[in-house]
């Protein structure tokens, strides 16, 4: 078997099998035009991501990720579900139970809830062109009134709130991540288009917090015409982070 797909909640899931497992596992939680349905998905429809998911699933790994309710944008329900959706393959799969987590953009948001919930054990943290917080990367849609009001129509349906309301819950968080000296970090930034390099100089600024702090994050500057080699990049830094098991 392949691939298995099946529901949690009102949402469809998908784990990938190696043919020769190593006994590791990564969770994906995808950007905005990530999506699970009952046969297929967009890791297996896009031809980049497949051929990243084919890089994972050949050096043995188990893939697994959700619909997460779509846009979910950071939303508590979608982090429930992606904690719902480990507990079920930690139970179901033979699987070391410290995995691998590979975030892409607003992915990022879930993720880092994931690192700071003492329940879930992530062995190490990948971030493709991460976001790090709500309030700020509202900011940086303002310039753009047709994107900004689409965001804000994504927030709402998310978050189930009007924008004001997530609006005063969020100005107080911070645009630092929560990373801690135990779980490394790999963040890989792809220089494609005006926003990734205006995400890049804020990345640059927060590295050098991270440098201080003596953090285990590293940062990858990568071309467009390279990503295809984000899936060996990835693994290549996960299996430093598979010795002690």
């Amino acid at each position: 078997m392949e691939s298995r797909n099946f529901r949690l909640d009102t949402e469809w899931n998908v784990i990938h099998y190696p043919e020769k497992p190593n006994g590791f596992g990564i969770l994906v939680v995808g950007d905005e035009r990530h999506f699970v349905n009952n046969s297929t998905s967009f890791w297996t429809q896009n031809e980049g991501k497949r051929s990243v998911l084919n890089t994972w699933k050949g050096e043995g790994y188990t893939v697994f990720y959700s619909n997460l309710y779509g846009k979910h944008w950071g939303s508590e329900k979608a982090v429930d579900l992606a904690m719902r959706l480990c507990s079920h393959i930690m139970r179901n799969e033979i699987l070391n139970n410290s995995f691998h987590v590979v975030a892409e953009g607003m992915g990022t948001l879930v993720a880092l809830k994931l690192l700071e919930n003492s329940g879930i054990r992530i062995r190490s943290l990948a971030l493709i062109n991460p976001i790090f917080s709500l309030s700020g990367h509202l900011e940086q849609e303002k310039e753009n009134k047709f994107f900004y009001k689409k965001l804000v129509a994504e927030l709402e349906t998310a978050y189930e709130t009007e924008i004001k309301q997530l609006l005063a819950r969020i100005d107080s968080e911070g645009n630092s991540p929560p990373f801690n000296h135990e779980t490394p970090v790999k963040i890989i930034h792809v220089l494609s288009g005006n926003r990734a390099y205006k995400q890049s100089n804020n990345l640059k600024s927060l590295s050098l917090q991270w440098e201080k702090e003596k953090l285990p994050v590293s940062i990858s500057y990568v071309l467009p015409e390279k990503k295809l080699q984000l899936g060996s990049q990835i693994t290549h830094f996960f299996a430093k982070h598979e010795r002690v098991l």
